[in-house]
């Protein structure tokens, strides 16, 4: 059987199955299962009220989205989807994972001149990082928008609150007048506190969803003032004049260090293009560097071409992390 063939046969496999998964996933499902699933979803255990639990018990997507969740591999995976507030849950994130691990494999196989088995590995687990990247990606975009707002979130939690509202009260005009994703979060923890968490709780829910330092000292602010006292509108005034001065210092740095982050990126991925474009052109040629033939560094073990791209590696991998460090200055 042709090698493309085999390919095409094992994602087609993964394609049947994909369609399997999402079917049992989407086919008992309750409407109370999804408002709870929107309104508590963390990335840690949640003690709810028994008054909320579902007559049919969750489906069996649930439980094999929970089975996975409690180990310590998948919690990880299950942490990083909900800070990217992406909706997949555990089971859907690693059979896109696969997907996409397929799909590279298929492109880097077909796309030469001559079908490589090597770019189709490369593209394998090129295609793996895929999903991760995104996710990654969106969680990242979702902090900065967050860190942004904090600001403003403050102002408006400290107006608040000298008008007289309690802290959940004020709680739910962030949630009612800011925009995402600051007004998304604020309204999980007013949801988690009404389903009978305590505000402690739901603002610890809320960090593991957005771990920020500004986040972390507001909360901070508001547990001690719960349990010892004091003027919260004050202490959180004057925690919004600390973000905003951070955020402007960081704003100047990352303007002032814009030029090296670029050269770092141009510098580590230009010499992969470019032997990547090399190889689609003339294949025979660029092979040379990791065929096993003569000259050797070890007789019959490896050859010379295998010690180039090392080093060549190497050498990438350490200027990318030298620049990544020169241009990221802490505040």
């Amino acid at each position: 059987m042709p090698p493309l063939l085999i390919v095409a046969a094992a994602l087609a496999v993964l394609f049947i199955l994909g369609a399997g998964i999402a079917l049992v996933m989407t086919s008992g499902q309750t409407a109370v299962d999804e408002r709870m699933e929107q309104f508590v979803s963390t990335t840690v255990g949640v003690n709810l009220p028994e008054s909320v639990d579902t007559v049919d018990g969750p489906d069996m997507a649930d439980r094999l989205d929970k089975a996975l969740s409690r180990r310590n591999m998948f919690e990880s995976i299950k942490e990083r989807i909900s800070r990217a507030d992406a909706k997949l849950r555990v089971t859907e994130y690693i059979f896109l994972i696969f997907i996409c691990g397929a799909l590279g494999a298929v492109l880097g196989y077909i796309l030469p001149q001559q079908n490589s088995w090597v770019l189709g590995i490369v593209g394998f687990f090129l295609g793996l990082r895929v999903p991760r990247f995104y996710v990654r990606t969106m969680a990242k975009r979702r902090m900065q928008a967050f860190d942004g707002q904090l600001s403003d979130t403050l102002n408006l939690w400290v107006n608040a609150l000298r008008s007289g509202y309690s802290v959940l009260q004020s709680m739910e005009a962030i949630a009612t007048e800011l925009p995402a994703p600051v007004s998304v979060e604020f309204e999980r923890v007013v949801q988690e506190v009404r389903l009978g968490l305590s505000v402690e709780q739901a603002l610890a829910n809320m960090y593991r969803r957005v771990p920020s330092e500004d986040l972390d000292l507001v909360i901070t602010a508001v547990n001690i003032q719960r349990e010892v006292g004091g003027n919260l509108a004050e202490v959180l005034d004057t925690i919004s004049f600390t973000i905003r001065e951070r955020v402007r210092i960081k704003g100047e740095i990352r303007t002032l260090t814009a030029q090296g982050r670029v050269s770092g990126w141009i510098i580590s991925l230009l010499p992969i293009a470019l032997g990547f474009v090399l190889f689609l052109i003339n294949p025979e040629y660029v092979s040379e560097l990791w065929v096993r033939e003569d000259p050797w560094i070890f007789p019959q073990i490896i050859p010379c071409g295998w010690v180039v791209i090392g080093f060549s590696l190497m050498m990438i991998g350490a200027g990318a992390y030298a620049i990544s460090k020169i241009v990221n200055i802490e505040v």
